[in-house]
């Protein structure tokens, strides 16, 4: 676990077939799961985007606007916060598709490609002097 915020992905999936939003490859790999046992077990909940909607009780997502009404102070507070933390998430996925743009022209097997992006995703905590 760390002790510090995290500035990049943290885990990389398996490669899937086809294009699947995040939220079906995170059930297909258990990883919902994992969240609300975490959240059940130490009370941390994991802060998402609207789609992990309905995912279980350890997920947090921005509170919607209700029709003909207005978010509270503390709902806008609450949805600034996950659009924050959000935008480092996109920040991060947008780098490994740019900085590794060569993957999309290689004809490998999906294991390789997802042991491409593992240790990517090293080499860059590496270069930011994260090791825990």
């Amino acid at each position: 676990m760390r002790s510090r915020a995290s500035a990049g992905p943290i885990w990389v999936s398996p490669v899937r077939p086809g294009r699947e939003h995040d939220t079906t490859c995170a059930r297909t790999h258990g990883l919902v799961d994992a969240l609300n046992r975490l959240a059940a077990t130490l009370g941390i909940p994991t802060l998402t985007d609207l789609g992990y909607e309905n995912a279980g009780p350890g997920i947090r997502h921005p509170v919607k606007k209700p029709n003909g009404a207005e978010l509270t102070e503390e709902q806008r507070t609450f949805n600034a916060v996950i659009r924050g933390i959000h935008g480092v998430a996109e920040r991060a996925n947008a780098l490994l598709k740019v900085t590794f743009k060569a993957l999309r022209r290689v004809s490998l097997d999906p294991a390789a490609i997802t042991r491409i992006a593992r240790a990517a995703l090293v080499l860059l905590q590496l270069e930011h002097g994260r090791t825990t």
